[in-house]
């Protein structure tokens, strides 16, 4: 059994036991949440794909439509949240929350998640952005047993899991987060600058002086965040070697140190 000393959150705790799998060999990792909200038999056919060499990831994706316990405010965010997902990561996962999933060895080495709130949506959206080819099943849930111990309130879960989006698009796709507001942001600049010069040509400048600095601003800030882009671009490249090194060295340790498991985990025995 592995366990912490203390509480060190959902992501570490996942990324622990995806860790502690690799180096005890494993070729195909399952994880599952806690709560029995997962019906153990769909274990295979979450790892049927993976057994047919038709994917290295594949998410469980439940029947929220189906599902009683949801509210419908909790159905429709978890509808726009998966659609979000997919933008940002360009896959087609239905229900990118889903906490039942299956790796294979080639896409546990290659997961790293840094947030301490959830693994769901980095996970997702770091295999799209890595070209690790990743699919949905229909899988079934258990009823309901107790509240989700990850958040106290649907607000606090949106307002995490927008920040972790956030985030995420500034990672994982910096070219095109940064271009997008910066295209916005100059789009607005010369459309207020062009309302300005028709003022000034027209020989009624006075009072709009206010509309000229804004433009100005917003051009600035539109080219710096083109150059921004660039620069978080290349920054993501080396992230992405970095990865790829970090991947082959957890690799070659599993096969020189055998069945040990790295410090860094903290094991107990039952």
């Amino acid at each position: 059994m592995l366990s912490f000393p203390n509480n060190k959150g959902l992501a570490r705790a996942f990324s622990a036991g995806l860790h502690a799998c690799i180096y005890l060999n494993a070729d195909i990792i399952v994880n599952t949440d806690a709560d029995n909200q997962y019906y153990g038999g769909g274990i295979s056919k979450i790892v049927e794909p993976i057994l047919k060499h038709k994917a290295d990831m594949v998410i469980g994706c439940r029947p929220i439509s189906e599902m009683s316990e949801f509210s419908f405010l909790k159905k429709c965010l978890q509808r726009l949240g998966s659609f979000i997902v997919r933008q940002l990561s360009n896959t087609d996962i239905a229900d990118a929350t889903s906490g039942f999933r299956a790796f294979s060895r080639y896409a546990a080495l290659r997961i790293n998640v840094v947030s301490q709130f959830s693994y769901t949506l980095e996970s997702i959206i770091q295999a799209g952005s890595r070209s690790i080819t990743i699919v949905g099943v229909s899988i079934s849930v258990n009823p309901k047993t107790r509240e989700s111990r990850l958040f106290k309130s649907n607000w606090q879960y949106i307002v995490k899991s927008i920040s972790i989006m956030l985030r995420l698009s500034t990672q994982f796709r910096p070219a095109k987060t940064f271009s997008l507001v910066g295209g916005l942001s100059l789009v607005s600049g010369f459309l207020l600058g062009v309302r300005y010069l028709n003022f000034f040509f027209t020989g009624s400048p006075s009072g709009h002086e206010q509309s000229s600095i804004l433009s100005a601003i917003l051009l600035l800030f539109g080219g710096f965040s083109f150059l921004a882009g660039l620069l978080a671009d290349q920054i993501g490249a080396n992230r992405q070697l970095i990865e790829e090194v970090i991947a082959l060295q957890r690799d070659q340790y599993r096969q020189s140190q055998g069945y040990q498991i790295p410090y860094l985990i903290y094991s107990r025995p039952k």
